[in-house]
């Protein structure tokens, strides 16, 4: 093969960059030019459309970036739309069919693998920050929620209305109820009422062909498919309606730390068997991590059991006396409050902090980088496994491992698996989320935490649900595996599919194939349809 001349080199290059200028230069004015044509009001989607061109189109963009491991990601969209009108999001599903580009849905940004403002291929973002509208009816206890809004904003907006009405989402105030509830959800008073998506009542949808549908037009499949289904499959949901739930005026609250000096493994050995049986009024859940020992220079593993109980302290003490005496629980560590108290104080904000922290957008404190997994387990793992994992956990140069554990059982246990696409009900003690986060902005530093928490998977093998090996849709891993957006086969997508949605992935793909048999909706793990295998 003959070599190329090295004096040749630069003018290529700069022929590569002129090409690339001249064929991305019209589209881009062709797209924007059917965004105004195909909105109801050209002069306002102009206010939210937002191009590199523009000063603030990085602002935007890197607001509700989660995750800083994806802040310097070249996979930047190709427009950002921000839209205050369901008709822009109408238009931009018109132009973006039109001019083959994919589209990504933001809501808060939470998505853990980035996949709602990334794409390998040309994309937009239609970002929902400014479709956040909240209305309460506390007389029926129902609401409706915008997608764009966050679930401190709705916690915020129900306290309005009545201090004894709740909803049993997340404890992060920060997500996005878009891609939230479209995970399913699970929260402190789950045990009590289910998921949130077991509280969805109605939902407004648009669809691949820019229909506006709700639950009666929609049709009940897929009504079914987007409570639990995962966000970006079936359409741009642009409202819930939710039903509330009843929390008595006063619950209690505690957080209980014990290291490894005060019998740590063997208190977090003996939760499993409790957890899950407890009343459905309480729920212990339990964050692991590496802390510094009270000897100089040493670390310890501490486990923080953090519990809401909706009922008053003294009942409390009783009922953990009765079952879970081991803890040791002690009333100074309780505290009454009321229950939208109790979302900021299992939030980690400030003790002093007021109701208002609930409407701030920006994740306290800033964010670090970071990876996460999930697994369901159904037997108790045993002790020697846990100190395996603290061994870990004191490995050098990983900076902060840490290892949530949330119960399940109670009404989880009575729903049946396929009464949502989310699968993980009965049978599960617990779910488990190990998470890892890191400061040091290096290549290498992520790489040598993403091999820690990959090579932690592989250890907890043996200890988590088998056949498949579960995992919670919410907590998206793309190291499961991940469709070719040019072509998926069911055979790649069942790969990680069923173990987010387990015998519901095949119902999802034929509800796939109804609503949008051209996959115009799509991700790296989306649902696909069958004209798609």
């Amino acid at each position: 093969m003959t070599s190329m001349s090295s004096s040749m080199l630069p003018f290529l290059i700069c022929l590569l960059f002129s090409l690339s200028c001249v064929t991305s230069a019209r589209p881009h004015e062709d797209f924007l030019q059917c965004l105004s044509l195909h909105s109801e009001d050209s002069t306002a989607i102009s206010k939210v459309i937002y191009t590199p061109k523009n000063s603030s189109y990085s602002s935007i963009l890197h607001f509700s970036i989660r995750n800083p491991r994806f802040n310097s990601s070249e996979l930047k969209p190709f427009v950002i739309v921000t839209p205050t009108d369901a008709s822009h999001i109408q238009a931009a599903i018109h132009c973006s069919q039109k001019h083959k580009l994919e589209i990504r849905i933001r809501s808060g940004g939470h998505d853990l693998e980035g996949l709602s403002y990334m794409s390998t291929v040309p994309f937009v973002i239609v970002d929902l920050i400014n479709l956040r509208s909240i209305t309460v009816d506390a007389t029926n206890k129902t609401a409706w929620v915008q997608a764009g809004a966050t679930i401190g904003e709705l916690y915020y907006r129900i306290a309005e209305k009545s201090r004894t009405l709740a909803f049993p989402a997340g404890s992060c105030t920060t997500v996005g109820v878009g891609g939230h509830f479209s995970g399913g959800v699970y929260g402190t008073i789950s045990r009590k009422y289910g998921l949130a998506s077991d509280n969805v009542i109605d939902a407004q949808l648009i669809d691949a062909k820019g229909r506006i549908l709700d639950r009666e037009s929609m049709g009940e499949d897929l009504f079914w498919a987007i409570r639990g289904g995962g966000g970006q499959s079936f359409g741009v949901v642009i409202a819930w309606r939710i039903k509330l739930v009843e929390v008595p005026p006063k619950v209690t609250v505690f957080i209980a730390a014990r290291t490894l000096e005060q019998n740590a493994t063997k208190l977090i050995h003996r939760w499993q068997y409790v957890a899950n049986q407890l009343p459905e009024d309480i729920i212990i859940d339990v964050l692991v991590n590496r802390v510094n020992s009270s000897e100089e220079g040493k670390s310890t593993i501490q486990a923080a059991f953090f519990s809401l109980f909706l009922g008053e302290v003294d009942q409390l003490l009783l009922l953990m006396q009765e079952s879970f005496p081991e803890l040791g629980l002690a009333k100074d560590e309780c505290t009454e409050m009321s229950w939208i108290e109790s979302v900021i104080y299992i939030g980690g904000f400030p003790s002093n902090a007021s109701l208002n922290v609930l409407l701030d957008r920006t994740p306290q404190p800033p964010s670090l980088q970071f990876k996460a997994k999930s697994d369901y387990v159904q037997e108790p793992i045993p002790e020697i496994a846990f100190e395996g994992i603290w061994k870990r956990f004191f490995e050098k140069d990983i900076e902060v491992p840490v290892f949530y554990m949330v119960a399940y059982g109670g009404k989880m246990d009575e729903i049946s698996e396929s009464s949502t696409p989310f699968p993980h009900r009965a049978g599960n003690r617990y779910i488990v989320a190990p998470v890892v986060y890191w400061s040091e902005e290096t290549k290498e530093a992520s790489q040598r935490h993403l091999a820690w928490i990959r090579r932690l998977y592989r250890y907890m093998t043996p200890y988590v649900s088998k056949n498949p090996r579960a995992a919670y849709v919410n907590y998206r891993d793309l190291d499961l595996g991940v469709n070719n957006l040019g072509y998926t086969s069911y055979k790649q997508a069942s790969i990680w599919g069923r173990k987010y949605f387990k015998n519901n992935f095949d119902r999802l793909v034929r509800v796939k194939t109804e609503v949008d048999p051209t996959n115009f909706f799509r991700n790296e793990q989306s649902i696909p349809p069958l004209s798609s295998w």
